[in-house]
């Protein structure tokens, strides 16, 4: 036992060495700009950067948009996963394929395949005026409402996979039981699917949430510079401004941000547990 684990550490620490040399240390090296002050350990970065009105604006947009997208994939995912958990096995599979098939394709090109859909001339706003529910087209890119849903289109497989996970771990006879003894789907949702899936729904949630937080390509080309998050204001910090301060305390901002959002959600999903 103590030569497997010897041999174990042995394996281990190469990669532990390598991951920390080209991860870990140049992400530190990268955060600590924004503790720097003229005397030492300063928090004056961070004070800079949320007394900047349009920072606040970009910061509560990505805060809006992430917790957005977070919020509506986990509806239609647990709609859609409960309607694949009960197809046959064989239906199950493909509909299975259908819903992992996007993330096959490169981001950019799914995204770059919104800019079609919905621009001035495309099949949204062709659709619409051809319907006669308007006579001029309307203006969705660029705006949060095209950054939402190239965002929650990107992402909500992740949420569905995750569910659909949980659901397949569900016992067979819990929903049947649940009707049986008088409860209506709601209370089954509430009561039954929702404790027995807290933990697809945490994994989902934190995935979907900080995807959305971070992404850079879909925001980037649908929003362009009228619609600014917290990563493309990363962006521009760095390539336009070369400020490195601003850009370490935006890049703090978003770990704080994904950390917390997992925190939460194992914190409801251990106070439902609890309750149940």
């Amino acid at each position: 036992m103590f030569e497997n684990r010897t041999i174990g550490l042995a394996l281990t620490v190469p990669a532990a060495l390598f991951a920390a040399a080209l991860f870990i240390l140049p992400v530190g090296i990268l955060l600590s700009e924004a503790f720097k002050g003229d005397n030492g350990f300063s928090l004056m970065a961070y004070v800079d950067f949320f007394s900047s009105p349009r920072n606040q604006t970009v910061f509560f947009r990505t805060l809006k948009l992430a917790g957005l997208v977070a919020v509506v994939s986990a509806v239609v995912g647990y709609a859609a996963a409960f309607c694949i958990v009960s197809l046959p096995a064989k239906s199950r599979g493909r509909m299975f394929g259908l819903v992992t098939l996007p993330l096959m394709i490169s981001p950019v090109a799914r995204t770059y395949a919104w800019l079609v859909i919905l621009g001035r001339t495309g099949f949204v706003n062709s659709m619409l005026v051809n319907m006669g529910i308007t006579d001029t087209p309307f203006r969705i890119l660029f705006t949060e409402t095209a950054v939402f849903i190239g965002l929650l289109q990107l992402f909500m497989p992740l949420m569905i996979i995750s569910l659909v996970s949980a659901m397949e771990n569900m016992p067979r006879d819990a929903i049947p039981a649940a009707r049986i003894l008088g409860a209506n789907w709601f209370q089954v949702f509430t009561k039954v699917i929702l404790p027995l899936t807290r933990e697809g729904l945490v994994v989902g949630g934190t995935l979907v949430f900080t995807g959305s937080m971070t992404a850079y390509i879909t925001p980037a080309i649908l929003g362009g510079s009228k619609v600014l998050m917290l990563e493309t204001l990363l962006y521009q910090r760095v390539t336009v401004a070369n400020d490195f301060v601003a850009a370490s305390v935006i890049a703090m901002i978003l770990i704080v941000m994904a950390f917390s959002a997992n925190v939460l959600l194992k914190q409801i999903a251990t106070a439902r547990r609890t309750r149940v």
